[in-house]
């Protein structure tokens, strides 16, 4: 499916999506750049970084995605597959934040003139749940603090958790893809708790089914519910999978319940993927 225009449009989008054209300034980033408690604060933001950019190791404070640059060649890659393949099936996200990789999802197959597939969003739009979010963020496990730290984080590091993990609406979200032309009727949301929307989704059968769901119940679910929709052929990706072991943890259990081995392929130091034979 080699298309010069289509290949520097999704080049193009790449880079709009991660905040590259405009170097958008990141939030300051409490686990690679941890704060030290005696020192004084300086705001909640960095400079941008090229590198650390392409590498997803910034939290933008603007951009659509925090992906890697190695992330979304992934979801390229594996979409070129399928529409050459033509293995059947919509493509979904489990958890989207700002909605960068499903905007790219709909981007590539517009590049492709590919028009009878769906990309599926889904997420609550509003964070996590309650019980979730206190798992990810327990006093005692608060990212960028030193071990020893004890309690709730200080006001500063408490701030940009906030703005990270308070989700982002789905009005946002729908604008996001309107900014880029993308918003039409291949473009479906499924807003709402993972335990209640995609048991129910209108889904016949999925090519690319995309976990960012970060914990346990949100991967469980996902995986329950939309796995068994997954093509003979078609891909899943698991975003987080060595980052949150709730993730890991869920990923497996899953797997051991339907008797499923897969052959894990990594696609950087914390993501995944395989294909379903």
């Amino acid at each position: 499916m080699a298309n010069e225009a289509a290949q520097l449009y999704l080049d193009l989008l790449k880079r709009c999506i991660m905040g590259l054209v405009y170097e958008d300034q990141p939030l300051r980033n409490i686990v690679y750049e941890p704060f030290s408690i005696n020192a004084p604060y300086t705001g909640p933001y960095s400079t941008f970084d090229r590198e650390k950019r392409l590498n997803g190791h910034e939290w933008p404070s603007q951009a659509h995605t925090m992906l890697s640059m190695h992330r979304l060649n992934n979801i390229q890659s594996l979409v070129t597959d399928i529409l050459e393949k033509q293995i059947p099936g919509d493509l979904i996200e489990t958890g989207v934040w700002r909605g960068g990789a499903t905007i790219f999802m709909r981007g590539i197959l517009k590049a492709y003139n590919c028009n009878d597939r769906t990309v599926w969003v889904a997420d609550s739009f509003q964070g996590f749940p309650k019980n979730e979010e206190e798992g990810l963020l327990g006093e005692t496990e608060s990212p960028g603090l030193p071990q020893e730290q004890h309690g709730p984080p200080p006001k500063p590091i408490q701030d940009i958790l906030d703005l990270l993990w308070k989700g982002t609406s789905y009005e946002d979200v729908r604008q996001h893809f309107e900014q880029y032309g993308l918003l039409d009727d291949q473009v479906k949301f499924l807003k709402g708790w993972f335990c209640h929307t995609l048991h129910q989704a209108p889904i016949d059968n999925l090519a690319l089914l995309r976990l960012d769901g970060d914990l346990y119940d949100s991967t469980y679910d996902a995986l329950e519910a939309l796995y068994p929709k997954v093509s003979q052929g078609g891909y899943v990706i698991v975003d987080d999978y060595a980052t949150f072991e709730e993730c890991y943890n869920a990923v497996h259990d899953y797997l051991e319940s339907i008797g499923a081995e897969v052959t894990m392929q990594p696609i950087d130091e914390d993501s995944v993927f395989w294909q379903k034979l």
